[in-house]
């Protein structure tokens, strides 16, 4: 999240950091131009932002405005990667592995330097993970403001369609702060468990309690493609029928399992949404799942014992409707943006020392709770962060695939990993750890 809240202080727009949009952007959109709706929510996350960095520049009741924990914790806590400047400039664009070139351009963002757009849109223009590309676009837009939309107009016209269309959905999200799309149309396959299987992009602050005196802290900011690496790579698989309810975010870990198998992780999500816009849904929805607690801080690593738990999280944000998109008789999920916050466990012996190529590793991380009397005194980790998804033409055909992705969930979460629907076992959300050991 800290990342979000950079070049943005009274101190920046003093100096002259930012510049006006008429200086910087043709074509501007201007507040008048805007709806009312747009104008309030505008209005509304100015102050807050405001308030994240002065709160004398929000009038109230300071419950409102300084009660964020993750901005007090961001203040204080120290950086556990502790790469210099130019050795993360020169990972960003040369690192063999394209996670490690992402985490480089992230971090590097998230330390405000004056250059940070200049980097993230040179990686954006010569490297050939796509991904990479994506993701560095979408800090670009984290960072803001008229030099932001400048560096994503690069990309509008640009040969990878999806590279296109994000670059024109932040330059919206920027100017009007709702997303705009291009004309593809979209294909539904028949027969999936899911009628969208949406690929999220997740970038999260991992705060770590260095002590218990809870007086020193720690960061890593980890980029979309870390954590997926570290927590797996997430889907979020809405069906029509249900979605205002409840959905499964699916996730699966690459490298994990011995026999190259994906680690299977589903989380179950229910709550509220707000249906009082046709074209839009807003949601706060929470999941509480029993998983192993591995004590070793790594999953399927039983070295040190493992705790039968109920692991608690929520998510909450906005999807955007396409009409354009009909399925089962209703407009498809084109784009969901939001929040989520949850805990875990770091093993801190674990990642002393080590290089960020060791500690960013299948499964280096697992999630917690407060609310057990083992796995509670050993929760030193806070997690919040901001995710995106919007649906992708992932086959090249020219057509935006709605739920082709390979998901290996029920629509209550169960593991199914024929994808027939029907669980491979009752109940089971998460790969069972017993059957992964070595013998």
């Amino acid at each position: 999240m800290a990342i979000d809240l950079r070049r943005k202080s009274p101190a920046d727009l003093a100096e002259g950091r930012a510049n006006g949009w008429a200086d910087t952007v043709e074509d501007p959109v201007l507040l008048e131009d805007l709806g009312t709706e747009q104008r309030e929510a505008l209005n509304f996350a100015y102050r807050t932002t405001l308030s994240n960095v002065d709160p004398r520049f929000v009038a109230g009741d300071p419950a409102a405005w300084a009660s964020d924990f993750g901005y007090a914790l961001d203040r204080v806590a120290i950086r556990l990667d502790n790469r210099s400047n130019e050795e993360l400039r020169r990972a960003a664009l040369q690192h063999a592995d394209p996670a490690m070139r992402e985490q480089a351009l992230f971090e590097y963002a998230d330390r405000d330097h004056a250059d940070a757009i200049e980097l993230l849109t040179q990686a954006i223009r010569q490297d050939t993970d796509r991904q990479v590309r994506w993701d560095a676009l979408w800090a670009v837009e984290k960072l803001g403001g008229p030099e932001a939309i400048a560096a994503l107009r690069q990309f509008l016209d640009d040969p990878d369609p999806e590279i296109a269309e994000w670059s024109k959905l932040f330059i919206s999200e920027l100017q009007t702060g709702d997303p705009a799309f291009d004309d593809r149309e979209g294909s539904f396959t028949p027969g999936r468990t899911f009628d969208e299987t949406i690929f999220l992009l997740i970038h999260c602050d991992l705060y770590v309690r260095l002590d218990p005196s809870n007086q020193h802290w720690g960061k890593i900011s980890l980029a979309p493609q870390g954590l997926a690496r570290i927590y797996g790579q997430a889907h979020a698989c809405p069906n029509v029928a249900t979605r205002e309810k409840q959905l499964v975010i699916a996730k699966t870990i690459e490298g994990l399992h011995a026999d190259g198998t994906p680690h299977v992780d589903n989380y179950l999500f229910r709550g509220f949404t707000e249906r009082s816009r046709r074209d839009r849904g807003n949601f706060f929805f929470e999941s509480l799942v029993p998983r192993p607690f591995f004590k070793s801080g790594r999953a399927d690593d039983p070295s040190e014992g493992v705790r039968e738990a109920n692991i608690g999280f929520a998510r909450y944000g906005t999807w955007h409707l396409d009409p354009k998109f009909q399925v089962r008789g209703e407009a498809a999920i084109r784009y969901v943006r939001g929040r989520f916050q949850g805990w875990g466990h770091v093993n801190l012996s674990r990642i002393a020392g080590r290089s960020l190529e060791e500690i960013l590793v299948p499964g280096n991380g697992v999630l917690s709770t407060l609310h057990d009397e083992e796995v509670g005194p050993m929760t030193n980790a806070f997690i919040l962060g901001t995710f995106k998804g919007k649906l992708n033409d992932w086959d090249g055909d020219g057509v935006i695939d709605l739920n082709s992705r390979d998901v290996y969930s029920t629509a209550d979460g169960d593991i199914d990993t024929d994808q027939d629907g029907i669980p491979d076992q009752a109940g089971l959300t998460c790969c069972d750890w017993t059957t992964q050991q070595l013998p």
